[in-house]
């Protein structure tokens, strides 16, 4: 790397061309986990037990314990993709996460594919889903401002949605459109933080983990744009 540069691992201080490659890979690295979530969740659709999984899952407080595990699974997923030992334990944490997310989505594709009034419901809300994520994408790069001051809202604003998606959970009240409008703010908010990172704060070998994180944000995004659909009549 370029000696002349204060910090030669940070992506903005980077030459231009290790920029572009790490860019490059981190949104490639995206693509193949989509790609992956995508199949993942085919074939698991197409099992004859799904139906039961799924009926465990959301099942008295089944959920509650899935939404545990699952925040288990993540934080290790996390910390795994962001480990400097080695390229391998990056993309099985990496993996973990897609197949993570496989599970959790399960219960909601699963109705929206068989009970859904709207066959192309999911196909819509993907659509949108990539729409959105595209253009808060360009905007963090046309701008190139840095949003890491959005961590503090990100922080506070994702405890309150967990404290009350959990008292839904034991309560059994519907959070309804409102709240799934809010999340879908919140996970937008969200893209734009984590692709403010990506630009300013990442080193230019961490694009797995970086693609973990823009990862995390879209699924977050299409479950709640996939809610707002589904409960359009």
């Amino acid at each position: 790397m370029n000696s002349g540069y204060a910090n030669p691992y940070t992506v903005a201080s980077a030459a231009p061309t290790e920029r572009a490659a790490f860019i490059r890979k981190t949104y490639l690295h995206l693509a193949f986990a989509i790609l992956a979530f995508i199949g993942v969740e085919g074939l698991l659709l197409q099992q004859s037990w799904a139906p039961a999984l799924i009926q465990k899952m959301t099942g008295g407080m089944g959920w509650l314990i899935v939404l545990g595990a699952f925040m288990g699974v993540s934080f290790l997923a996390e910390r795994l993709a962001a480990s400097d030992s080695s390229k391998g334990v990056q993309y099985a944490g990496l993996g973990i996460f897609v197949v993570a997310e496989a599970i959790i989505f399960l219960p909601i594709l699963f109705i929206a594919v068989n009970f859904a009034q709207d066959p192309l419901v999911i196909l819509k809300a993907g659509i949108t889903t990539g729409f959105v994520f595209g253009g808060l994408t360009f905007a963090a790069f046309a701008t190139g401002k840095d949003f890491s001051f959005l961590r503090g809202f990100l922080m506070v604003g994702g405890f309150v949605a967990l404290g009350i998606i959990v008292c839904s959970i034991i309560f059994g009240f519907n959070l309804g459109t409102i709240f799934a409008g809010a999340m879908a703010l919140f996970a937008a908010v969200a893209i734009l933080y984590n692709t403010s990172n990506i630009i300013h704060h990442y080193r230019t070998d961490q694009y797995v983990s970086a693609s973990l994180s823009l990862f995390a944000n879209v699924a977050l995004l299409f479950w709640y744009i996939l809610q707002i659909f589904m409960s359009r009549r």
